[in-house]
């Protein structure tokens, strides 16, 4: 992933839910460097990023959207929300049945340097989020180089 430049919302405090996302998402990759299979390196790694969307989108207004009707998903959602995660939204929506395929089990779904790929990249994403709605960011243990593995 390329590095994106990030807009800062407005100094205001940001809501216990999206900062209890945040806190999920940073316990989710301290989860997914833990993680010795493939698959659920992958899993945990791609919840993570999911929970740091969805915090992001916490903070918005409900129905700032201006659409109502169906369920989307965080990954539609959240470049309407702030459209320099954009890449990233699509980046993780393409990885998203990958994931439902590692969490059904099915054999070599995931490989290990897919899964340590995405975990650096569910890294930066987090810090991003952390960084766009002014949380000061908490690193995770430092993540091994699991193409290695």
């Amino acid at each position: 992933m390329s590095n994106t430049t990030v807009h800062r919302l407005p100094a205001r405090r940001v809501a216990p839910s999206a900062l209890g996302l945040l806190q999920a998402a940073r316990l989710g990759l301290a989860e997914a460097a833990e993680e010795s299979i493939p698959a659920g390196r992958y899993v945990a790694a791609h919840l993570a990023a999911l929970r740091a969307a969805a915090a992001l989108l916490a903070t918005r207004e409900p129905g700032s959207s201006g659409r109502r009707g169906r369920p989307r998903s965080v990954w539609v959602l959240l470049p309407e929300a702030d459209p320099a995660l954009s890449e990233w939204a699509a980046f993780f929506a393409a990885g998203a049945d990958k994931r439902a395929a590692a969490e059904a089990g099915l054999p070599r779904a995931v490989t290990a340097g897919e899964a340590g790929e995405l975990l650096r990249d569910a890294e930066i994403f987090v810090s991003l989020v952390e960084d766009t709605l002014g949380v000061p960011g908490r690193p995770t243990l430092p993540i091994a180089d699991f193409r290695a593995s």
